[in-house]
């Protein structure tokens, strides 16, 4: 028997065929948790075990190992002999043609089975090679021996694995077929990220799509943040902000908005749409119950940051914008601005690195590998196609109002502005603007230096935030 450290049955006695059944049952219970199916076999001869098998294969990395065939070359091995004259086997699943054949060859008198096997039974379900006239040794056998017993440990088996495999397909969340997926080795080697990814599906709000994001320090942290990129990045670029923010204590959670970085991408533009983003990242703020949060928000998302805190108020106590535009009816859009985005959206053989670094000088040719990983061909491109014109043309609709009314006349948080001084797509008037929408909102912080995308000035700038919002740890409360 492949059997471990379980008990051996080998000696005992054996003087009827249910008693030979059920010490087979107790091999099959043995087989079943080291997870192989639930088959258990004894040799019997002269009223007492002479040897025992239970299925392996998985173990033992072999199709042969089932418990009949390591039955049979125990016996052999204890008789000497590869001819089992005067034995009785017991399994507690009918035989398969492999296990027969072994059996016909051993000359056995007779072998008891329990339960059936409609797919592969070799001894009368699909055929019976044990009553084959033109072989040269027939071998009595009886089936259905506590039948309901044996079959109720495999099904109760395969419940358990239909079980398993379910919640693993949960967890591992399988693509819906209106989804892309950008293969994980797109990802393996980006420098300066070494976050363990976590992976959320069961939102209602994703209906299956997979979100990822990162959920680094400690759980009770007096100060958390939460990181949202915009157009077209994800959460890659805070790769230099992440650390300086651990370094304070303070929890981090970066997110890949849908259809970004390494979340779920819907094949169709009109999947995306402000609101739906924004209530994404308010269920999973809800789900991680993350808590005095300050909003970071960078760039173009057009009003999906800026949505997050009306679900959960409480929540958050500071707001830091990063080269932030948010869109608005009253102002034009710089031309700049507008070519950029729609270039970036509608063009898609253009490498988005490169349409980066045109942008923005700071970001590194080394860097350009990274943010083309989530985008493999033009069919992943559709939330930047609909980013270009969410981050781009304000709606007047009631959410939209909602959000901007929150702002200018409901945000009792801290917010910290920065504008960076290199940054063509969106100018420090830009910034001024934003504050106006914004109540109790400061002046506005030049980092002469900082393009429009923060990559290679994450550590400035988390440094210049975690001073700016350290005096709040000591004013937060719970709810």
């Amino acid at each position: 028997m492949s059997s471990g450290d379980t008990a051996s049955l080998i000696g005992n006695p054996c003087e009827s065929d249910e008693q030979g059944m059920r010490l087979a049952l107790a091999l099959a219970q043995q087989a079943a948790q080291t997870g192989e199916v639930p088959v258990g076999a004894v040799l019997v001869k002269d009223g007492r075990v002479i040897a025992e098998g239970r299925n392996a294969p998985i173990a033992q990395h072999d199709p042969t190992a089932h418990a009949e065939i390591a039955a049979l070359r125990s016996a052999a091995q204890t008789l000497g002999n590869y001819r089992l004259d005067g034995c009785t086997l017991y399994v507690t699943l009918e035989p398969c043609p492999m296990c027969a054949g072994a059996m016909l060859h051993a000359r056995l008198p007779r072998v008891v089975f329990g339960a059936a096997d409609a797919k592969t039974g070799a001894a009368g379900s699909v055929v019976d090679l044990f009553a084959e006239p033109l072989l040269n040794h027939q071998t009595q056998i009886q089936g259905g021996v506590l039948a309901d017993e044996c079959g109720l440990a495999l099904s109760e088996f395969f419940r358990q694995r239909r079980s398993e495999q379910k919640e693993e397909k949960r967890l591992a969340h399988p693509l819906r077929d209106d989804a892309l997926r950008t293969p994980d080795k797109a990802f393996a080697l980006l420098p300066d990220f070494p976050w363990e990814p976590q992976y959320l599906s069961d939102l209602p709000a994703l209906d299956g799509l997979r979100l990822h994001f990162i959920d680094e320090g400690p759980t009770n942290a007096a100060q958390t943040w939460l990181l949202l990129h915009g157009l077209p990045n994800w959460s890659y670029e805070f790769r230099h902000l992440i650390p300086a923010l651990l370094a304070a204590g303070d929890r981090v959670i970066a997110v890949d908005l849908p259809g970004f970085g390494k979340s779920d991408q819907p094949k169709k533009e009109a999947a995306h749409s402000e609101r739906w983003h924004a209530q994404v990242v308010q269920e999973l703020v809800e789900r991680l119950d993350a808590r005095a949060v300050v909003l970071v928000t960078q760039g173009l998302n057009g009003m999906v940051a800026w949505g997050v805190p009306l679900a959960a108020p409480q929540r958050f106590e500071g707001l830091l914008a990063i080269n932030a535009w948010l869109p608005n009816s009253q102002a034009q859009t710089p031309k700049v601005l507008q070519k950029w985005a729609e270039q970036l959206a509608r063009k898609p053989r253009l490498s988005i690195g490169e349409q980066m670094a045109w942008a923005d000088s700071t970001v590194a040719e080394a860097e350009w590998p990274a943010w083309d990983a989530p985008f493999p061909d033009a069919g992943y491109r559709a939330a930047l196609r609909a980013f270009a014109d969410i981050a781009l043309a304000p709606q007047d609709d009631e959410w939209t109002s909602k959000v901007l009314h929150f702002w200018r006349e409901q945000w009792t948080g801290k917010s910290l502005l920065i504008s960076g001084g290199k940054d063509v797509l969106v100018d420090q008037n830009a910034a001024k603007r934003l504050r106006q929408h914004i109540r109790g909102a400061g002046d506005v912080v030049v980092i002469p230096d900082l393009g429009h995308f923060i990559s290679r000035h994450g550590a400035d700038v988390a440094l210049r935030a975690v001073e700016y919002f350290s005096p709040l740890k000591n004013t937060s409360k719970s709810f």
